[in-house]
């Protein structure tokens, strides 16, 4: 391993290089320390009653936490990063096996662990070939041991939850961590994570304000057309606006460029949103779990990532390359 990708992996002393990480973060930090005092300003004054206050007492503390957990990995290097996202992946998964009955078949869910342990390793060794190769034979060999047992009963259900999760979880989630390899990671993966929790407001808000004729009432109840058109129109405008820092002198700062990216953001993140909600629906929960106070779980949060994550890569990967100036084999050596 070269000094250069050593210092890629771990060296956080570049952190705060490019303006739009330093903006961010100081905007974020000023938010975690105004917004509690805000809400108690609120709640002594009147404004808010005592049982609300402590409601968004609750979710702010959450989202304190939810933030130092994803800035902290992107700044302190990339080798953080990749094992951040892993440790998410599993985790997402954990939750997802539980709600659909998969984790009852042990061998299968061993199996998608292996595989997600695998694409954190790709990741980390920037061996694009086998990131992609792990796909494909992690679902064959998902396919495989679902057979060992000699119960055909059920094969069909066993292989599709077992497939799927792993590449929702492992192959979607893995292509945000695979963006650490570049050059660029840190104020692309701030702007990724940035647009997709903005999207969520933005479609919560303008549904609030305007929104009336419900977007797909048997999925999810709350969310309206009003609000997913919002979201769109407010996400790519963000978008636009901010990857005009982060892609400058490359050619996905055209504006054409960063519009088209701005509505894969918007678009796949309220499909990532609907998916889950489908998900819960189908198996007759309210949220995956209790992971993250007055918020559910981390796949209530993360639903949206799913789709983007992938997508974004892609377009990215097209126009301007993913890690192209780097040497491939970081741990390897091959």
């Amino acid at each position: 391993m070269t000094a250069t990708t050593a210092g890629h992996l771990v060296d956080a002393s570049r952190a705060f290089d490019d303006p739009f990480t330093r903006a961010v973060t100081a905007t974020v930090g000023v938010m975690v320390l105004a917004t509690p005092a805000v809400i108690r300003l609120l709640a002594g004054t009147g404004r808010i009653a005592a049982p609300t206050a402590d409601e968004l007492l609750l979710r702010s503390r959450s989202w304190i936490v939810l933030a130092a957990a994803i800035l902290v990995p992107i700044l302190l290097g990339a080798a953080w990063t990749i094992v951040g996202v892993g440790v998410l992946s599993l985790l997402c998964f954990r939750e997802y096996a539980r709600a659909t009955g998969l984790s009852r078949e042990r061998d299968v869910c061993l199996v998608v662990v292996l595989g997600i342990l695998a694409l954190a390793f790709a990741e980390l060794d920037h061996w694009y070939r086998l990131f992609v190769a792990l796909v494909p034979f992690t679902s064959g060999i998902i396919a495989i041991v679902a057979i060992l047992r000699d119960r055909p009963q059920g094969y069909l259900q066993r292989v599709a939850l077992g497939v799927l999760g792993f590449i929702l979880f492992g192959s979607c989630l893995g292509h945000l961590g695979y963006l650490a390899n570049d050059r660029n990671y840190r104020p692309l993966l701030i702007l990724i994570v940035l647009a997709v929790e903005l999207n969520d407001v933005f479609a919560f808000l303008v549904g609030r304000l305007c929104g009336r004729r419900p977007l797909a009432p048997h999925t999810s109840p709350r969310k309206t057309v009003a609000g997913a058109v919002g979201a769109l129109v407010l996400t790519t405008l963000l978008v636009a606006a901010a990857g005009t820092v982060v892609f400058r002198g490359t050619p996905l700062a055209h504006p054409l460029h960063l519009v088209i990216l701005g509505v894969l953001v918007s678009v796949l993140g309220q499909f990532g949103d609907l998916m889950l909600s489908s998900i819960k629906r189908d198996v007759g929960i309210k949220d995956m779990s209790a992971t993250i106070p007055g918020h559910g779980g981390l796949l209530d949060r993360f639903d949206s990532m799913i789709l983007v994550a992938p997508a974004v890569f892609h377009y990215v990967n097209y126009f301007v390359g993913v890690a192209m100036d780097r040497p491939p084999h970081a741990l390897t050596g091959g």
